[in-house]
């Protein structure tokens, strides 16, 4: 690789990159090839449209077709028949959105699709990208949510430089190596990590950490300040970030390169990018347009499509519909991008950048929507219902708190999506409901706001399932019924009918409600296969996490699994007495672990399941008792540490 700063207009940047001998002019836009192919989109197409080099993941095609496989067909080049530039993202990205649990080594999660236990490290990253044959290689990094505190971002990017170095020792010959800025949304933290990476021998240098959820206006200011502490000799590249104005203003910045899914997904969704804006091929509007979708477009679909047609396609939902928008956005990009270069090697780029950027934000200019006419004001719902109270959160996100106890219900992430990391997912419930057999019986204990259960009822059935929620307080739900633009559980029905009649049925599904005091509902329902456990804690609930609770839950399961928000060691030693095998989770919001126990060992992945080790570490813990136990006396104490030697073995020594 191989890369010359041929013209600078303020901070924007004229560059040549070069990559197997040829030559790609920057600013340049890279589409995203996930699994080694542009959703909709042919190699030829991508030529025609201007593309010179592609964005493909490292994890998806570590997962398939695999290194193996990849080094026996000569690298993904040979495999897609592609002759221009391969970038491949480390797998960073994937380990923050599917909860991995972080250590030093690495990044552990479980695969959505086969729920097998996987393992990420820069080591082996760096090796599925050498299989891969990219041109240019990322380092692996930890990537935060725009709401990650100072101290949680601290600790992030004190990370990712330890893992760049261990990828810079991993590097492979001939591949160009780029390191990752992180700092989530701190300037200071953005500052010290540029500082940190540029004094190592990286070969290019990539914003990462943005377009997580942050402002637009944040997300601008970040770029430009990272972009400024980067070295002028060597190129830059923002991650993730493609919306034509995303990229003039990265290009005002002093960026080179980018990347983003959005012109092939946005094209799934009917919308085209032209010079005055996008157009939403959805609307009636377009019915008996004869105009093609931008007179000033020179791609193949602009030539030979009109939009009456590709509405008619995409109301259709016509694949076709959205492969074509899809090239013609492609097209565009690329030709937005060309203009900008050139405007930056003339010495007009800021009038080009303002010119361009007002006219781009425009939506359907030829057909305006008409403003909605005021309607009558109702008053605004209640945000407490009992002891329950409306929380919300950064980006219109919300939950529900406790008042008397201050505790939160998915206190950090996002609700429904805690729910799936936490629950749906580890205990491979879409695996399981995905086949022909008896009813799945699944145990919701702690229906709460109804976010588990609803997070569960969006798994698609061959099976049938039975879900039985317990709870003895139905005000958490009450409250979110009442703001469901909020609380998408508020708007399946299903909620509704559990209220009033404590019961619900659908197409392979039976939904019923185990209503009140868990000490005296624990029976009511029939042995589970799954349990999602999820309580207040110990604190508020204090009875429910007991090693007698645990030993009757144990009692009422064949073959089971437990999944549990905890890592507690008392907890998670009631769990061992009461006759479980207990294994760790994964990590959700602060928590490095969670638990999952099993009444098999054998349903356990590798690796997962506590041993002596924890065992000595559970006798050096200063609180290793369950309080009913420790209150029980001397006695009681020999005896239920005994009962953990009988599950786990004696400790080292």
């Amino acid at each position: 690789m191989r890369f010359t700063l041929d013209a600078t207009d303020g901070m924007a940047r004229a560059g040549t990159l070069t990559l197997r001998g040829q030559a790609i002019p920057t600013p340049c836009f890279m589409p995203v090839a996930t699994r080694g192919a542009v959703r909709g989109q042919t190699v030829d197409t991508l030529v025609r449209a201007g593309t010179r080099i592609l964005l493909a993941n490292t994890l998806h095609l570590h997962q398939r077709p695999g290194p193996d496989t990849l080094r026996a067909l000569g690298g993904l080049h040979r495999l897609m028949g592609w002759d221009g530039g391969v970038l491949t993202d480390s797998g960073g990205y994937q380990v923050f959105s599917l909860g991995a649990r972080i250590t030093e080594e690495g990044a552990t999660f479980l695969d959505p699709a086969s729920g097998r236990s996987v393992s990420l490290t820069p080591e082996t990253s760096l090796a599925t990208q050498g299989a891969i044959g990219s041109d240019i290689a990322m380092v692996l990094d930890v990537c935060l949510p725009a709401h990650a505190d100072h101290a949680a971002a601290e600790a992030a990017l004190a990370r990712t430089t330890r893992w760049a170095r261990r990828c810079l020792a991993a590097k492979n010959p001939g591949q160009a190596l780029f390191a990752i800025v992180q700092g989530a949304t701190f300037p200071d933290l953005r500052a010290r990590s540029a500082s940190q990476l540029t004094d190592a021998p990286f070969d290019g240098f990539a914003i990462g950490g943005l377009a997580v959820g942050e402002e637009a206006a944040v997300r601008e200011d970040l770029t430009a300040l990272s972009a400024s502490l980067l070295p002028v000799d060597g190129p830059r590249y923002l991650m993730g970030v493609g919306t034509p104005t995303d990229l003039l203003a990265a290009m005002n910045s002093g960026v080179d390169c980018f990347d983003c899914i959005l012109p092939v997904a946005h094209a799934q969704h009917g919308v085209a990018y032209t010079d005055d804006g996008r157009l939403d091929l959805r609307r009636g509007v377009y019915a008996r347009d004869e105009r093609p979708l931008d007179p000033a477009c020179s791609c193949p679909v602009c030539a030979t499509a009109s939009r009456a047609w590709l509405h008619h396609l995409v109301k259709c939902e016509e694949i076709l519909g959205w492969q074509l928008l899809g090239t013609h956005n492609l097209h565009h990009v690329h030709a937005l991008v060309a203009r900008a270069r050139r405007a930056i090697v003339d010495g007009r780029f800021s009038a080009f950048y303002h010119d361009q950027r007002a006219r781009l934000s425009q939506r359907d200019p030829d057909h305006p929507v008409a403003p909605t006419p005021p309607k009558r004001r109702r008053p605004p719902p209640p945000t407490t219902v009992g002891d329950y109270e409306l929380v919300v959160r950064g980006e219109g996100s919300a939950a529900v708190r406790q008042i008397s106890t201050g505790e939160t219900m998915h206190a950090v992430s996002d609700p429904l999506e805690e729910a799936r990391a936490l629950y749906v997912t580890p205990s491979r419930l879409a695996a399981l409901l995905d086949r022909d057999g008896p009813p799945l019986v699944v145990w919701d204990v702690g229906l709460g706001a109804g976010t588990n259960a609803y997070a569960a009822l969006l798994v698609p059935r061959v099976r049938p399932l039975h879900l039985y929620s317990f709870e003895a307080d139905l005000d958490p739900l009450r409250l979110v019924t009442l703001h469901p633009a909020r609380f998408p559980q508020a708007r399946h029905r299903g909620t509704y009918a559990i209220l009033r009649d404590g019961h619900y049925r659908d197409d392979h599904l039976e939904w019923r409600l185990i209503h009140g005091d868990l000490r005296q509902t624990l029976g009511d329902a029939p042995s589970p296969d799954v349990v999602f456990w999820d309580p207040f804690s110990y604190k508020a609930d204090s009875d429910l996490w007991t090693p007698s609770m645990f030993t009757r839950l144990r009692g009422a399961c064949v073959r089971t699994t437990v999944h549990t928000y905890t890592n507690a060691t008392a907890c998670r030693a009631a769990m061992l007495a009461a006759g479980f095998f207990v294994g760790r989770g994964p990590a959700t919001g602060p928590k490095s672990e969670t638990t999952i126990a099993f009444t098999h060992p054998e349903d356990a992945a590798r690796g997962q399941l506590l041993g002596p080790d924890w065992l000595d570490r559970w006798r050096r813990s200063s609180a290793r008792w369950p309080p009913e136990v420790d209150a029980a006396g001397d006695d009681a104490r020999s005896t239920f540490e005994a009962r953990l030697v009988a599950r786990l073995g004696p400790a080292p020594r």
